[in-house]
């Protein structure tokens, strides 16, 4: 099952908030209806949002019926409107400069059916470099992953959160697939529960033996010696290795580290971010008090309890064993091997 498939004139999104237990399309014709399904957590994941936005950005110019003279105050605001939905996944704005980027190339024609054309084309490219990336994650994953292990992953890195197979799952994946024998621990992932939901769901599929545990048992499985690696995807990672991931990250990173337990992320380098030095300057986005107050809209607290949310927490790089990319496994120091990487 894919998160999005482009039907030629729109794009059709599984809504993964009705996951598991109900398979819910949303067809978007427009970029709002695009932005809206980002910003509602129908389609999540840093790999999947910027497929997303860019399909978004392609329909945005699909849909204008103006003058030429006026197609680039539209475009402006249709990524605008897009870039706004989630703050912290570089992804988004990755896929947004490209398409951007393509736009510029076409300004001075007259002919507004060929910027359309382009921009399709673009949208297309980028979700397909999306798949060939993760395959490419999953194989220099699989190399260090034990013939027999058990891994403990975080929040929803499978076909659901990109456009197919998988960043950290997909790791999982490639190794399952070549006959190890995994077993995975997943975390529920509170407070939207893509572990739970989604993780599991996907694992359920693929036949891949699986435990689902809630958050706060990850300390005493690795005290039991249960846990032999932790792999993890990202949202945005810093050029000194500081990453961004779904809140709970950073606490397990400092458990596997009390526990000499491996600690990898993996992201494509579509997601590493060199205009930033540091986790510091990643901006953490905060959603909405009722996703806490309750669950799966079950209120588990009165409606005027105080509450914080934030979706994700940074991973400092002092922490993390390697970063898994498309291009190789990156190692510290990072500031310098991410450079070394990224000019291959």
């Amino acid at each position: 099952m894919k998160a999005l498939q482009w039907q030629g004139d729109h794009l059709l999104i599984l809504n993964q908030t009705k996951l598991p237990f109900e398979e819910q399309y949303r067809e978007a014709y427009s970029y709002t209806d695009v932005a809206d399904a980002i910003k509602g957590m129908e389609v999540r994941g840093a790999p999947a949002i910027g497929a997303a936005a860019a399909f978004g950005y392609a329909l945005g110019a699909l849909k204008y019926q103006g003058h030429i003279d006026d197609f680039k105050n539209t475009m402006e605001e249709v990524r605008s409107t897009l870039e706004g939905t989630r703050p912290t996944a570089v992804n988004l704005s990755w896929a947004l400069n490209k398409m951007e980027d393509k736009f510029r190339e076409y300004n001075d024609s007259q002919d507004i059916e060929t910027i359309r054309t382009a921009l399709v084309k673009e949208a297309e490219d980028i979700a397909e470099d999306d798949r060939r990336m993760n395959r490419l994650i999953g194989e220099y994953g699989n190399t260090v992953v034990p013939e027999k292990a058990n891994i403990l992953t975080h929040c929803n890195t499978g076909s659901l959160a990109t456009v197919e197979y998988g960043t950290a799952l997909g790791i999982i994946r490639a190794a399952h697939e070549s006959g190890k024998k995994v077993h995975v621990y997943a975390g529920e992932t509170r407070p939207f529960l893509q572990g739970a939901r989604l993780t599991v769901w996907e694992l359920v599929q693929d036949q891949i033996p699986m435990t689902l545990i809630t958050d706060n048992m990850a300390g005493y499985l690795m005290q039991q010696g249960k846990i032999d690696m932790v792999v993890v995807g990202a949202d945005r990672i810093a050029t000194n290795g500081d990453t961004a991931n779904k809140i709970g990250t950073y606490t397990l990173a400092v458990l596997a580290a009390a526990h000499d337990i491996p600690f990898y992320i993996a992201a494509p380098t579509t997601t590493i971010d060199l205009k930033i030095s540091s986790g510091n300057e990643i901006p953490i986005e905060e959603r909405d008090a009722n996703e806490v107050r309750s669950i799966m809209g079950v209120k588990i607290v009165p409606d005027d309890v105080q509450v914080y949310n934030p979706s994700f927490d940074i991973t400092p790089s002092k922490y993390i064993s390697g970063i898994i990319t498309e291009k190789g496994i990156v190692t510290a120091p990072y500031s310098v091997n991410m450079l070394k990487l990224l000019v291959k």
